[in-house]
């Protein structure tokens, strides 16, 4: 499938670090030209990585980065976004929506109530910025009769996990990602929310290193580098029957081994549907 996404123009948000890097990397295996967003662009962050040093990679891999510093809770900011790609690309073939806000105290074992208020950025940045996106994505998209819009999400949206906005966050987004795909259908443009399980990012396994008991709920074999949902995706983005998946939610690890699709060191990802839940939302 090598340089499969040559020409293509692809956003992938959030792309500073963890899912969000993984992914553009894989996209640009297949020869994208990416839009790396996200705040960091120094080397200020705790857990490394920036809008810059992501876009540096996708071109040693063979794609072309563009960096560009996007803060996901500014609206502006991302139209500004968009304006660019309208007038640098002309078109918009993926936009892939990962930009979550993690607070520390996402991951505590405490009450919501004894958490901060300010801790509804989960759902500002996970839900809100990626309708923004897709509201802009689609406006270059529907007059070309083509496009993929992805959403990240996880068993969370039917399974507790860690905290309740972002249970709330995740299954707002699968219900986003559906009824997305009803009004674009009819013009070409797909839109679904794919499900990852646990994936070895940097903040990840900090967690395991300083959160008590999360390294003894992980189910290590089902664990994924942080390039396995770019290769799903990219996978996708080459389909040309992928409107038919239009409006659906769908497993990572199960998509996989419908494309053929293993993890960065060969291994065959296993689906958790069994322990952690079924997607809710079928194609439409």
């Amino acid at each position: 499938m090598a340089d499969a996404l040559r020409g293509k123009v692809a956003v992938v948000t959030g792309a500073s670090r963890g899912i969000g890097r993984g992914i553009a990397l894989a996209l640009a295996d297949e020869g994208a030209t990416v839009y790396v967003t996200g705040r960091t662009i120094g080397d200020g962050n705790p857990l490394g990585g920036s809008v810059g040093a992501t876009a540096a990679e996708v071109d040693r891999r063979g794609g072309q980065g563009i960096a560009v510093q996007v803060d996901h809770g500014d609206d502006a900011q991302i139209g500004a976004l968009f304006d660019r790609i309208r007038a640098d690309q002309v078109r918009l073939d993926i936009l892939v929506n990962n930009a979550m806000a993690i607070p520390p105290e996402m991951t505590q074992r405490i009450g919501f109530w004894e958490k901060p208020l300010s801790n509804w950025e989960i759902f500002d940045i996970g839900v809100r910025a990626a309708f923004v996106a897709a509201w802009h994505a689609a406006r270059i998209m529907v007059p070309q009769r083509s496009g993929l819009i992805v959403a990240l999400s996880g068993y969370v949206g039917v399974t507790y996990t860690y905290d309740t906005i972002f249970g709330v966050a995740k299954a707002a987004t699968d219900r986003m990602a559906r009824d997305l795909a009803i009004e674009l259908k009819p013009h070409g443009v797909a839109s679904l929310s794919l499900w990852q399980g646990f994936t070895y990012t940097e903040r990840a396994q900090d967690n395991l290193r300083t959160v008590p008991g999360m390294a003894s709920q992980l189910n290590s074999a089902a664990g994924t580098s942080v390039e396995f949902p770019g290769r799903v995706i990219a996978a996708l983005a080459c389909d040309p029957k992928v409107i038919a998946r239009s409006g659906g939610t769908f497993i990572n690890a199960e998509l996989a081994a419908d494309y053929g699709v293993t993890d960065v060191d060969g291994r065959t990802i296993p689906s958790l549907r069994a322990e952690r839940g079924a997607p809710i939302w079928q194609p439409v």
